[in-house]
């Protein structure tokens, strides 16, 4: 039987007796935003039940980047309501990671205990008394309904449907507690049994409707017909019935979110026309994808270390850089307008959401760290010095006390090949500069896994001896490199490679295998920034005692 208007009434005073203000009241207290057309309020709003994903930086850069460039409001909103999965600091986290890329909210929750703006609270635990209003407006209007069923109930309605191949799901005849009569509602509510608040669904499924995406254009979908749960047993809303309330009390221009909550869209767009709301338009952004043989898939939360924002901070990652990277998988014009303009802020950047990719881009940690390289390669050596500072004094004891206590040194050994043509691009990520520290200090260096040169013992003896015999820390570096030549030429190694091409048997080798002797006797490596400006950072007591040492301890 369908319940009569007077028993809808008396059912939501059953229900919400204690709820004595009206969707009239709570609308007086949320004034519309005395804002022009243009000017964005749009929302972030994460939930604090896992780690940060870098997806959840992804979406909240093109929120904030939106809302900068119509001089708008970005806001940040917690949706907590989901307690059993909410783990402990969960807000912390995504304030402080968020933060730590540089995305700054107008709005909402800026910090532990702190809030900003008039439109709170901004935290949905705090606004269970304005859901349950709007609840009970519903139910007093037929719109929704307290649904008794158990999960025994559920699971065995379940098996039914799939034994009759029929959709799952709690809708029409399958809803028993839809039409129930107030005096059974009352039973149960006299027993204390434990209940939902439903939708009461008035969709078709086979019907469909037509809206248009702000990302992915135009899109069909079915139309709602589950009774879907409004407010859950322990008095606390679902995603689909808070985010209705909370975006048209904050005014919220439209919604940007991960396309996994496409197909929720005929649900919500039932919710906003059963809460008598304007429809709001969404932006749903595609996953990052991570390429996996010949196909691609998700990144993976459990899978992937590069998908959490933790990986980033405690990595060092520069935040420029990983944001540049995230602009250009938003819209692929990005690296084309950075060629034009180098030197220009991102939020000059014109990002358009209808050229955000459809099916999901594809997420490359190499490319990240390439244009990481590239950003830190544009830095000074102060900057570079200043930042590697700031991130080791948390995340790296070991690097933070040599920068700390040998300031000038660090920034010299920072400096070399920083100038000039050809700029030194080995740099990565911050905590790649204690190994960039490493050959220059002792105590490093005598810890360091070393290369090795493959020539005989003998030889190499005889080219670090003339080298000593002859280095000068005041030479030039054409004097320098002049001497190794002289030290080729003496041991029979080329310093033509024309020469050498046309006849390689006539020679030891290369002169390159003559400096990379003096190369790895002095660094440990055979790969390292020019030798000449390392030698002269180092000073010559130190180079002194590498190659000595070098002698006396490896060459037998």
């Amino acid at each position: 039987m369908i319940r009569t208007e007077q028993e809808n009434s008396m059912l939501a005073d059953l229900l919400f007796e204690d709820v004595v203000e009206s969707r009239e009241d709570i609308f007086k207290k949320y004034p519309r935003r005395k804002l022009e057309k243009e000017q964005l309020v749009l929302r972030f709003a994460p939930s604090p039940t896992g780690y940060l994903h870098i997806g959840n930086v992804y979406t909240a850069l093109a929120g904030y980047i939106l809302t900068k460039n119509s001089n708008g409001v970005f806001i940040l909103r917690i949706e907590d309501t989901d307690k059993e999965r909410e783990i402990e600091e969960g807000i912390v986290q995504i304030v402080d990671g968020l933060k730590y890329f540089g995305i700054e909210f107008d709005e909402g929750v800026l910090g532990k205990g702190k809030t900003e703006g008039i439109y709170g609270p901004y935290i949905q635990s705090e606004r269970v008394e304005i859901y349950r209003v709007f609840a009970k407006d519903l139910v007093s209007k037929g719109l929704a309904y307290p649904c008794f069923a158990t999960e025994q109930e559920l699971e065995e309605i379940r098996k039914q449907q799939e034994k009759k191949r029929e959709r799952t799901g709690y809708y029409g005849k399958w809803a028993k507690w839809r039409d129930a009569s107030l005096d059974s509602i009352e039973k149960e509510l006299e027993k204390e049994t434990p209940y939902v608040i439903r939708l009461y669904s008035r969709g078709d499924f086979k019907k469909k409707i037509e809206c248009t995406d702000l990302i992915k254009g135009r899109v069909t979908l079915s139309q709602n017909d589950m009774d879907s749960i409004l407010l859950k047993s322990d008095g606390y809303p679902t995603y689909h019935f808070a985010h209705p309330i909370d975006d048209t009390l904050m005014d919220i221009s439209y919604v940007l979110r991960g396309d996994e909550w496409l197909s929720s869209q005929p649900l919500h767009m039932e919710i906003f026309e059963a809460l008598e709301f304007k429809q709001l338009d969404y932006g749903h952004i595609s996953p990052l994808m991570k390429k996996e043989g010949e196909g691609k898939r998700k990144l993976s939360k459990r899978r992937d270390p590069e998908s959490r924002v933790a990986f980033y901070i405690e990595n060092g990652y520069p935040v420029e850089g990983v944001k540049e990277y995230l602009l250009n998988v938003a819209n692929s014009s990005f690296s084309d307008w950075r060629r034009l303009n180098p030197d220009s802020d991102i939020l000059e950047f014109n990002l358009r959401l209808e050229k955000f990719n459809k099916a999901g881009a594809l997420f490359d940690i190499l490319k990240i760290n390439n244009i990481c390289k590239e950003y830190i390669s544009t830095l000074s050596a102060q900057q570079v010095y200043n930042y590697a500072l700031e991130w080791s004094e948390k995340y790296s004891e070991q690097t933070f006390s040599k920068l700390s206590n040998h300031r000038e040194y660090c920034i010299n050994i920072l400096n070399i090949e920083r100038e000039g043509e050809r700029i030194r691009k080995d740099i990565v990520k911050w905590s790649d500069v204690l190994t960039q520290l490493e050959i220059f200090f002792d105590d490093l260096f005598i810890n360091m896994k070393k290369d090795v040169v493959e020539m005989e013992d003998n030889l190499q003896r005889a080219i670090l001896n003339m080298f000593l015999d002859t280095y000068y820390f005041e030479d030039s570096s054409s004097e320098w490199f002049n001497k190794i030549k002289e030290i080729a030429l003496r041991n029979n190694f080329s310093t033509d490679s024309t020469e050498y091409i046309k006849d390689p048997s006539k020679y030891r080798g290369r002169i390159g295998d003559v400096a990379m002797v003096i190369r790895v006797a002095t660094t440990g490596r055979r790969q390292t920034p020019d030798l000449y400006q390392v030698m002269q950072v180092m000073g010559e007591v130190r180079v002194r005692e590498r190659l000595q040492g070098y002698i006396n301890d490896v060459l037998m």
